[in-house]
């Protein structure tokens, strides 16, 4: 398993605009209708990557709990399904079935919402403020499959927290760590 280390956008980034299918009822999401009252969190996973696999129910838990609060999430795929074909939409369906998830999963075909974002790997994390304006793009904490360390997200909850309580951003963000993104040829992006 290589490890490849978030890009981290610069804070205070606008969200970038997206409509993409959500894969649980083949509706459409986009900016608008993922806003909370508080912020939004987006996610780049995907059904495969085992960074993801051991840290989804914590990071499902974490992100039902803090819709009460008034940030909504999304994850979302932009993997390449002719070389992960198990991170297609239909997959990722049954993923969220499995995972008894309700939290929009969004299939970004062509991949130009992980290049906006500047995603590099799964998970990547973004937390917006109510203003639409990144507050985080850091890790979820220092678990990692292996390191026997316990699974908390201690560093996304912290960011939430500052965020649902009015706190300035963390000062200090240490970069997400999973897969890369799986692109495809030709749409690897140069930041990658």
């Amino acid at each position: 398993m290589a490890l490849t280390p978030s890009s981290m956008l610069d804070l205070g980034t606008k969200i970038p605009d997206f409509n993409l299918i959500n894969t649980l009822d083949d509706s459409f999401c986009d900016v608008n209708s993922i806003k909370g009252e508080k912020g939004s969190l987006i996610v780049f996973i995907c059904n495969h990557c085992p960074y993801v696999i051991h840290i989804i129910d914590k990071m499902i838990e974490i992100s039902n709990h803090y819709i009460a609060k008034g940030v909504n999430s999304v994850f979302i795929s932009s993997n390449n399904i002719e070389t992960h074909p198990q991170d297609g939409p239909e997959e990722m369906k049954k993923y969220a079935a499995i995972k008894s998830m309700s939290i929009p999963y969004l299939y970004d075909e062509n991949q130009e919402i992980a290049i906006k974002f500047k995603a590099a790997c799964t998970p990547d994390f973004y937390l917006f403020d109510s203003n639409q304006e990144l507050v985080y793009r850091g890790r979820f904490d220092d678990a990692r499959p292996g390191n026997e360390k316990p699974i908390t997200g201690i560093e996304l909850r912290n960011a939430l927290e500052n965020l649902v309580n009015n706190k300035p951003p963390l000062k200090n963000q240490i970069p997400s760590l999973g897969c890369n993104i799986k692109w495809k040829k030709g749409n690897e992006p140069e930041y990658f």
